[in-house]
């Protein structure tokens, strides 16, 4: 069983940048770990997958260039940073995980997410 714990939310002015973090817990070992989020009154989106050895899926082009996804699997954990942040950013950002490791499997665990809010 795998836990996902996401932290790193909060308010920030358009511009501005944030780091999300998601901490695993469990059985840890090959899984890819993606980011998806949901917009008030949108359904939820993927956003980055990165798989266990460090190969990343983008799901939504317009994060390129802005969006960026790590992990450090020595702390068993996941990042998001976001740089450049617009209005449109504004979700709840949840981690999932796939066991098979690939990004564009069906996610198996997820997060209780995380809120980021893009406002002046």
């Amino acid at each position: 069983q795998l836990q996902l714990v996401e932290s790193g939310g909060g308010l920030v002015q358009p511009g501005g940048s944030l780091r999300l973090s998601c901490a695993a817990s469990g059985f840890t070992v090959n899984y890819a770990i993606a980011w998806f989020r949901q917009a008030p009154g949108k359904e939820r989106e993927g956003v980055l997958c990165i798989s266990y050895g460090g190969r990343i899926t983008t799901y939504i082009e317009a994060v390129k260039g802005r969006i960026t996804i790590s992990r450090d699997n020595t702390k068993n954990s996941v990042y998001l940073q976001m740089n450049n942040l617009k209005p449109e950013d504004t979700a709840v950002y949840y981690c999932a995980a796939t066991s098979s490791n690939v990004c564009r499997s069906a996610m198996n665990y997820w997060g209780k997410g995380t809120l980021v809010t893009v406002s002046s």
